[in-house]
């Protein structure tokens, strides 16, 4: 942040203060989330070449190539991109658990229950935390986004373990977990309106909500896609596909784009 900017800021960051606070408070307020039973009773469960639930299985596979492309751009793509190295870190580890997401649901898809679920859902925490992070850095202060970083991912895992152990003695609740995935959603979209970039395409951050809303869409009608195609495709697996995309939009974005220089 410029400092130029702080008083044009203070009141910004009090409305994202805010919101957040709000948001806590809701999810706090909510009766306890319990794992539905059904949950891991996805529509399509065909065994194909051997491989149980096999289109939810190897369509996690798109994640895979999304992920090494994102790498390589981060490791081997000598454009500068950053304006600070710890902005450079919070993508690396956004892009790595895109990998990790693919190798954990892949498992997890195999034969579903709450043991292996962990595994699905503890590398997306790692990335919805590491984008915010990245974020904040980019649009409030990089400093401040650089700092957050680890704490963000802790808090991460933290939500994963804090469900996973609550399941093992009957009481789990997904509250922690919904908070950390779908708060970065809201808090991105609202950031990126309420203060100003600092880099060039930063609007074609919308392309990546965009295909992560197609995604949980895809995701809750898992049952009406799949009798829509005939029984050939599920929303699930398709959801999957969808998730890549969203991260191959934010991939082109980081290739693409060139830092502003600030007033």
């Amino acid at each position: 942040m410029n400092p130029s900017h702080a008083s044009t800021f203070r009141p910004r960051i009090a409305v994202l203060m805010i919101f957040t606070a709000g948001v806590i408070v809701l999810a706090l307020l909510l009766p306890r989330i319990a794992q539905p039973a059904a949950y891991h009773a996805f529509a399509d469960q065909r065994t194909m070449l051997g491989i149980p639930n096999f289109w939810n299985v190897v369509s996690n596979a798109a994640f895979i190539p999304v992920g090494l492309a994102a790498l390589w751009v981060m490791v081997r793509n000598p454009k500068p991109r950053f304006h600070a190295p710890f902005e450079r870190w919070a993508y690396f580890v956004a892009f790595a658990g895109v990998l990790l997401v693919g190798l954990g649901s892949g498992y997890y898809h195999l034969h579903p229950d709450n043991r292996k679920l962990f595994w699905d859902r503890l590398p997306m925490t790692l990335v919805f935390m590491a984008l915010m992070s990245a974020v904040i850095a980019e649009r409030i202060h990089a400093k401040v986004g650089g700092v957050l970083l680890l704490p963000f991912l802790l808090l991460g895992i933290l939500s994963a373990e804090v469900w996973r152990r609550g399941e093992l003695t009957g009481i789990g609740d997904l509250r922690f977990y919904l908070l950390v995935q779908f708060y970065p959603m809201l808090a991105i979209p609202m950031m990126m309106a309420l203060f100003p970039a600092s880099y060039t395409r930063t609007r074609d951050m919308a392309w990546l909500v965009l295909w992560y809303a197609i995604a949980k869409a895809l995701e809750q009608w898992d049952g009406a896609v799949f009798r829509a195609t005939g029984g050939s495709m599920s929303g699930h697996a398709l959801k999957h596909v969808a998730a890549a995309l969203a991260v191959a939009a934010l991939v082109a974005m980081v290739a693409r784009r060139e830092p502003l220089v600030s007033d």
